[in-house]
């Protein structure tokens, strides 16, 4: 009960931010876009509801993705389009939501409604729990790993930033300044910084990998920043799903950018990735048909198209190292495979 309060809870904030009183429009909407030529190639995952939440790269390319609501992990093989799923047998509803691989082939995730973070070993079907160690840290969010092999997650409605040492099982929690934010997304520089979002407020953050002080940076009252990815130069990218932006923030100087999405300022863009050409992919998740949206750093223009299936709200993309795109299309039960056409 507890946690479906959590979740009504999370949505009830969605409709607040439609809510709001007069939101900042850019004159520049509409932003135009190209048409963005791309194959896009979806495939129903096996079990009925599972809202597939996160998509994620597995060593060998393979498409790894939580099944948030049947509590299982699934993986696709995009060249033979064969599925396997893994039960967490562990736990009746964990609420596997973010996940990561690591350089093993081991699939790390965030159970977000069990308060644990689970790591699935493949060839067993094993999992490990490395459980909270805050009563308050109920829920952790989304994952990534650093160079050195250290987890980084964050923890949303526990207003919490933690990381895991893999080798020792130990977990190290510590809160964000600002009240409610609502950590989310959350990604680490070349230089081994994490950054993320912090969705309950108009604020940017970054965690000192050392000491784990929090810089915060102060975006437009307007904005809430949901998800985000990095460039090869430390350029940190990210989806402002309340006000329709991409934006664009400079950790050394603090300095923002924002570009209109071509949705406009309802299209709640949300899951975002980098390729390695360094474009910028994400998902406007607030008109229907969903779709997905190519932004070019160096000419600063937008290239669009629709995902066939209607997406249902892509939460989060990942990208792969030849360039394709992954996705889970949580609405509709479909993970898929965005690729540019050649």
């Amino acid at each position: 009960m507890k946690r479906t309060l959590s979740v009504l809870a999370i949505i009830a904030l969605g409709v607040l931010f439609a809510a709001a009183s007069p939101r900042h429009r850019p004159p520049s909407w509409p932003t135009p876009a190209a048409d963005l030529k791309v194959t896009i190639r979806e495939w129903p995952v096996p079990t009925k509801g599972a809202h597939p939440h996160d998509p994620a790269v597995g060593p060998d390319g393979s498409l790894w993705f939580t099944e948030q609501m049947v509590n299982k992990i699934g993986r696709l093989n995009p060249s033979t389009g064969e599925f396997k799923e893994y039960p967490l047998a562990t736990d009746k509803n964990s609420g596997p939501h973010g996940l990561v691989a690591d350089h093993d082939g081991n699939i790390w995730f965030t159970a977000n409604f069990a308060g644990y973070i689970g790591k699935l070993d493949p060839r067993t079907g094993e999992v490990a729990e490395f459980k909270m160690i805050n009563p308050n840290a109920d829920d952790p969010h989304s994952l990534v790993f650093d160079s050195h092999g250290i987890l980084w997650f964050t923890v949303q409605g526990g207003n919490m930033v933690g990381k895991l040492d893999p080798s020792a099982g130990r977990i190290i929690l510590k809160e964000v300044p600002t009240e409610s934010a609502l950590p989310y997304g959350i990604q680490v520089t070349s230089k081994g910084v994490p950054v993320f979002c912090e969705l309950g407020t108009n604020k940017m953050a970054s965690i000192d990998p050392n000491t784990m002080d929090i810089r915060e940076y102060t975006l437009p009252v307007s904005a809430r920043p949901r998800r985000l990815a990095i460039a090869a130069d430390d350029t940190v990218y990210f989806t402002d799903f309340k006000s329709g932006n991409l934006g664009r923030l400079n950790l050394s100087t603090g300095q923002v950018k924002f570009y209109p999405s071509p949705g406009g300022p309802d299209s709640n863009p949300y899951g975002i990735a980098i390729t390695p050409d360094g474009m910028v992919w994400y998902s406007e998740s607030g008109v229907n048909p969903n779709t997905i949206v190519r932004f070019d750093p160096q000419t600063e223009t937008f290239a669009r198209t629709n995902i066939p299936s209607g997406g249902g709200v892509v939460r989060n993309m990942a990208a792969t190292s030849d360039g394709r795109v992954y996705i889970a299309c949580s609405g509709v039960d479909k993970v898929g495979v965005v690729q540019a056409a050649h």
